[in-house]
């Protein structure tokens, strides 16, 4: 018999479970990254997710934690988008979010599948050719993915034929100027790193770029069996988003529902059933944890696609009506959090050293909730290196 849980509950354990009712100490950073990933996109959203869950943090923190001992590791993951994750992780982070057939990888990574039956190759094939060469042309090097597909497309293309060679030469749909075949290579680097052959560097500029991972870290990350991962990932995925569905993971990781089946089935036995609304599942160990969630509190400047946002039963933490405000506005708003709820939207503008933050709320807000606000945003200025911060609360 399913247990009934209110929506407020839901939020609270939630909130709670991704370290949002709460700041974590100082040597949280780790803890706070390893919940269920941070996604760093647009760049710099990963720094203030990791502050809004973590006190006293600054940006060299999080530098050395990339850069210096590595204990943070930087890489495509769920849904082909970039992410942090902590190093000790990665298995649940790239093996535990690699789609295992054909036909889940061509949904994670849409687009590519019409280009490769363009060609008559399986994107399976196309994967293995671009890993082939990978190594040698990253060996000792870091390119951004622009020179990284660029070499990559030219290597491949001499193991094509020469009507392969042909279309893999064209301009392709995605970009202009850009042959199909560096396109397609663009698509494989994403499911190579799940594969573990290389990640990201720290940024140089507006460009990200790419290192063998066995190179970056020093040694190989350590093996974990795909189905270990998978069911750690999906766990994960639980803690923080639970009480959820199938459907629902199966869109958070990138994949369709019905190729869910190789994460949810190796951890069915261990959930129990929730109602509130529609059917839902969570683990059965955090049941008690649903049923009497801390008690939200205070206000969070959330970055564009934080964690929190992440979520796809989007009614659960917001109106329906309020959906296109938070999720759909021009120009990737981060979210006002107070107290637990969502109360608008927030867009920093920088000029020189000086940040200017526009809050647009769903209401006039009380003044003991715009001076947290206002303390909010003068951390969020120090984080992007402004000198000095203006506040511009403005409602719907």
């Amino acid at each position: 018999m399913a247990v009934k849980v209110s929506r407020d509950d839901v939020i609270a354990f939630r909130l709670h479970a991704q370290h949002l009712t709460e700041r974590l100490g100082e040597l949280g950073l780790v803890d706070a990254a390893g919940a269920c990933g941070v996604q760093n996109s647009p760049p710099g959203s990963a720094l203030l997710a990791l502050h809004a869950r973590v006190r006293n943090l600054l940006p060299d923190r999080v530098d050395e934690a990339v850069a210096g001992d590595k204990s943070l590791m930087q890489s495509w993951c769920m849904r082909g988008s970039p992410f942090c994750f902590p190093t000790a992780d990665a298995p649940v982070f790239t093996t535990g979010v690699l789609p295992p057939t054909e036909e889940a990888m061509r949904q994670f990574i849409l687009g590519a599948g019409p280009a490769v039956d363009k060609l008559g190759l399986g994107l399976t094939e196309t994967v293995d050719l671009t890993g082939a060469e990978i190594g040698d042309v990253l060996r000792g090097r870091q390119l951004a993915i622009d020179e990284l597909g660029a070499e990559l497309a030219e290597r491949i293309a001499r193991r094509l034929s020469k009507k392969q060679r042909e279309i893999w030469e064209q301009e392709g749909p995605h970009a202009a100027g850009q042959p199909l075949g560096e396109a397609v290579v663009h698509f494989c680097v994403r499911i190579l790193t799940l594969r573990q052959a290389v990640c990201f560097a720290p940024r140089e500029g507006n460009k990200a770029p790419f290192v063998l991972v066995d190179e970056w870290l020093g040694n190989p990350i350590p093996d974990t069996g795909p189905e270990a991962a998978r069911a750690e990932l999906l766990r994960r995925y639980l803690r923080c988003y639970g009480p959820s569905t199938r459907a629902d993971f199966a869109a958070w990781l990138g994949v369709r529902a019905g190729d869910a089946a190789p994460w949810w089935t190796l951890v069915e036995d261990e959930m129990t059933p929730v109602e509130f609304g529609r059917k839902t599942w969570i683990l059965a160990e955090d049941l008690d944890a649903l049923r009497s969630p801390p008690t939200p509190k205070g206000v969070r400047l959330l970055p564009p696609r934080d964690p929190y946002t992440q979520l796809r039963d989007r009614e659960t933490i917001i109106d329906k009506q309020r959906h296109r405000d938070v999720w759909k506005p021009v120009g990737d708003p981060g979210t006002a959090l107070a107290d637990g709820r969502i109360i608008g939207i927030w867009r920093p503008r920088k000029n020189g050293r000086k940040l200017t933050v526009t809050l647009k709320t769903f209401d006039a807000l009380p003044a003991r909730t715009k001076k947290p606000l206002q303390a909010e945003a003068e951390q969020v200025a120090t984080l992007r290196g402004a000198a000095s911060v203006d506040v511009e609360f403005d409602t719907y």
